[in-house]
């Protein structure tokens, strides 16, 4: 059993971590929690067959370990409008039960009671998405193309699902179909921009290290093979620099985790300095980058 000292731990841990969920007026009525779970939810079982056929759709060549992510049949409109429900009325409970806790005074039980409430959400949430991964598929799979994989458009597109499903709101009237499509769609789209946007930036990095990487008059884009070689070789000369310098160099020319271009003054910010000593650091991490250019041979890439 949880020691004094432990529980109030977890009853700060608990306090920090916000439970969201989307609220509905019925929310308040007692006997709602009866009512709700009073109904069997009568989910289909899954089926091989359903996995098989999205795999045959996709048109990809895919390990058939991913027909599985699509094995659970569709939901009718009732089992989705009661999954909803269920799902964000206990994440309410769970959120009511937050506010009257205190670390002053913590409670194992309060504490348990709401990891039961949230795994049990997490659960109804869990079915939801796994009913409309199909719809995942068959969205990504036209954003394929040679510098976007099937599989980090697919990832991207499941955590955008399960993004749309704690966001919905159910008492809108509509399917989630419809909701989950924009946001799955949105988000595929915004991937590739910002892949490519990623590309531009790094190519024009090392152009403007005076590195000739394109020739207009044999091909009009870098090889996928050349290009990686490309990124590989830019990320051992960027090991070269300093923590700031690194920094500073991802962050304008949007490489890595950073998913845009900061400018000076947000760099300025974060660091803690100023802008036009930012603008000096740059200058600095640009200048080693060059000089570290001359000794790259790259004459092999343009034979790719």
């Amino acid at each position: 059993m949880a020691s004094h000292d432990e529980l109030k731990r977890r009853t700060r841990c608990r306090l920090r971590e916000e439970i969201e969920f989307i609220s509905n007026p019925q929310f308040g009525r007692r006997d709602l929690g009866k009512t709700l779970f009073a109904e069997p939810l009568n989910l289909a079982p899954r089926k091989t067959e359903l996995g098989v056929a999205a795999i045959r759709r996709s048109g990809i060549d895919m390990p058939i370990h991913l027909g599985r992510l699509c094995e659970a049949p569709l939901l009718t409109p009732e089992q989705e409008q009661m999954l909803f429900q269920r799902m964000n009325y206990l994440l309410q409970q769970a959120a009511v039960h937050r506010s009257q806790l205190d670390p002053a005074r913590p409670s194992r039980v309060r504490l348990e009671l709401i990891d039961r409430l949230i795994a049990l959400a997490s659960w109804h949430r869990d079915r939801i998405v796994e009913a409309n991964l199909r719809l995942v598929f068959s969205i990504v799979k036209k954003f394929v193309n040679a510098s976007n994989r099937f599989d980090d458009l697919l990832s991207d597109g499941i955590v955008a699902l399960i993004r749309a499903v704690e966001k919905f709101d159910f008492d809108r009237g509509f399917r989630f179909s419809t909701y989950a499509t924009q946001v799955i769609r949105r988000n595929s789209y915004r991937t590739v921009v910002v892949n490519q946007q990623e590309r531009q930036k790094t190519v024009g990095g090392l152009q403007d290290m005076d590195l000739d990487l394109t020739d207009e008059g044999r091909e009009s884009a870098i090889s996928e093979k050349r290009w990686h070689e490309l990124r590989s070789r830019l990320s051992v000369m960027l090991d070269e620099l300093d923590r700031r310098e690194k920094f500073i160099i991802r962050a304008r020319f949007s490489l890595g985790a950073h998913r845009k271009v900061h400018t000076l003054q947000s760099l300025a910010n974060r660091l803690g300095v100023s802008k036009e000593r930012v603008r000096q650091l740059e200058r600095r991490a640009m200048d080693k980058l060059r000089a570290m250019a001359g000794d790259v041979n790259l004459e092999e890439l343009e034979t790719q």
